[in-house]
Parts: structure tokens; C-alpha cells; sequence
């Protein structure tokens, strides 16, 4: 296999957690990053990591055009921006630059496995039905499809990565359990996935070398279950009582009603194989006991 460069262009389509970490990742595996994000802030020049970075402004109808350069020049991009009302603003604003470009070698585009929708507590791999009925769901999938479709007609070296329920340092379970911020619905045979950002950060590192252009990755650790296991042990580490379950009619987030509507275990075994994994954070267990532990000892 080609040697991978250890000097890349990178632009980061939103500038999130999920794309701190991955920045992280590279400098960790000692990669030279010129790097280029994007958020509604405005444009300026920033620090992150010991490197300096430009930040260009971009919204859904307007953006910096210092930018265009930026993605002529560059190797690798990564998009985390949602789509919104059926439409990627990435592709809207951008498309024409993108299949310009001469030196992209890499594209990730985050997607979330919320498309799959209710599959009745079975598992799921990349190659099962699409079932979801939520707005976000549908607003993925067809962002989805023109990421491959780009791809397919226009050569660009595009991958999706459907992440589950992201959980870290940052954000967990632990503060809405302190906050007392806890809403949940007991519910038999329901089963969701989830991913410490850790190891996100780490399949998309490792997807540099081993993923292929126009395919689709479960990015997921190994066990999925219900909420309610998840709380139970977090309850467990900070030796607390559950509290108790609310009603499902009182559940007042369309989104988390949606959650509970669904279930599925989704499959990580592609993602294993393909990219010689090995997680930092097998299941929400050793994920959880490690953000306790931290806070522990800090």
C-alpha cells in the first residue's frame, strides 16, 4: 500500500468536538497539519493543539471566498456541518470548487446511524434498510447519497462514517445525573449503540490509510444496549440512586421520542476488519470508568 503522507491540507467543515479529537489524532501520529475550519463565527486566526489555524466564516447562504484557495490546496477534508430542509450546504456552496480540486485525496463525511431508524432490536450492518422517519434522519440520508453520488459522477474521494450516540470527557451522563437533567422511558428490547469521540477521532485516522472512496462505515463500539443499562452503571460509579423513569407522553423532545421509537444494534465488524481496530473504549463501560476516574483524580 502507498505510504500516507504525514503532511496533509486539512479543512474542517464545522469545527466541532468530533473533529478537535481528530485533529488530536493526527498530531498525536505526528502529522503536519495545515489546517482550515469553518464555523458562524467570524473569520480569524486561531490556536489549537501548539498549531495555528484559519478559521473562515460560513453559514448556510453566505461564506468567506478567502476560502476557495484554501480548498484548491486542499488534501484532506472532513465535514461534520448537519444538513438542514433536505439541503448539505457544503455541497451548495461549495460543489463547484470541490470537483475543481486536483490534490484531494480524502473526504469523511459524518452521518449518523439514526438513518437505519426502527429495526425492532436487531442488528444492523452498512448494507441494511434505511428506516428512519425522523426529519434528521431523512435530512442524512439524502446528504448521503449526493456525498456518493459525487463521488460516483465527479471522482471525489468521498466516505461516510454514520456515528452512534457520542459520548466524552466533555459530554456524558455523569453531569445531566449531577444536574439532574436525566429524562428516560422504560422500554423492553430497546437497544441503541454509542462511541466514545476518542475513538471516533481514532477510525477516522485510521480510515486515512485503509478506507475506500464511496463506501459506508459504522463507526460504533461493541456493545449496544439500553439507555437504562448506561445509566445504571454510571449511577453505580457515583454510588447515587437511579432516578426514576418519565413517561413517555411527558417526553417533550420530538428527537428523543424518535429515540425511543427506534431500535437496532448496529454493527461494527466492517470498520474492525477493514481498519485493524482496536478501540480505546470497547463499551460504555470502560468509556464511562474513564471519564469517572478522570474527574476523580483531577
Amino acid at each position: 500500500m502507498k505510504k500516507q503522507s504525514k503532511s496533509i491540507n486539512l479543512i474542517c467543515f464545522g469545527f466541532g468536538l468530533t473533529a478537535k479529537y481528530f485533529v488530536k489524532e493526527l498530531i498525536k501520529n505526528k502529522y503536519k497539519i495545515n489546517l482550515i475550519t469553518t464555523s458562524r463565527s467570524k473569520s480569524s486566526i486561531n490556536k489549537i493543539f501548539n498549531i495555528s489555524y484559519k478559521n473562515f466564516y460560513l453559514d448556510e447562504e453566505k461564506f468567506d471566498k478567502k476560502i476557495i484557495k484554501y480548498i484548491n490546496e486542499s488534501t484532506h477534508i472532513l465535514v461534520s456541518i448537519p444538513p438542514r430542509d433536505r439541503i448539505d450546504y457544503v455541497i451548495k456552496n461549495f460543489r463547484k470548487y470541490l470537483i475543481a480540486t486536483k490534490k484531494l485525496k480524502w473526504l469523511g463525511y459524518l452521518s449518523s446511524t439514526g438513518v437505519y431508524g426502527d429495526h425492532k432490536g436487531k442488528w444492523v450492518n452498512e448494507k441494511s434498510k434505511l428506516l428512519t422517519t425522523s426529519e434528521t434522519g431523512i435530512n442524512r440520508i439524502i446528504a448521503e447519497n449526493v456525498w456518493l453520488q459525487l463521488h460516483r459522477n465527479q471522482l471525489i474521494p468521498a466516505r461516510v462514517f454514520r456515528l452512534s450516540g457520542i459520548y466524552s470527557l466533555e459530554r456524558n451522563i455523569f453531569s445531566r445525573i449531577k444536574n439532574n437533567h436525566i429524562s428516560y422511558y422504560k422500554k423492553t428490547n430497546h437497544y441503541f449503540s454509542r462511541i466514545h469521540v476518542k475513538d471516533i477521532a481514532l477510525v477516522l485516522f485510521k480510515s486515512l490509510k485503509f478506507s475506500k472512496a464511496g463506501e459506508i462505515y459504522n463507526v460504533t463500539d461493541n456493545f449496544p444496549c439500553s439507555y437504562e443499562t448506561v445509566l445504571m452503571y454510571a449511577c453505580s460509579l457515583l454510588k447515587t440512586s437511579v432516578p426514576k423513569a418519565t413517561n413517555i407522553k411527558k417526553l417533550k423532545d420530538s428527537e428523543m421520542r424518535h429515540f425511543y421509537q427506534e431500535s437496532k444494534k448496529v454493527s461494527n465488524k466492517k470498520i474492525v476488519k477493514n481498519f485493524r481496530l482496536k478501540f480505546n473504549y470497547p463499551t460504555y463501560k470502560q468509556g464511562l470508568k474513564s471519564i469517572f476516574n478522570h474527574f476523580t483524580n483531577s
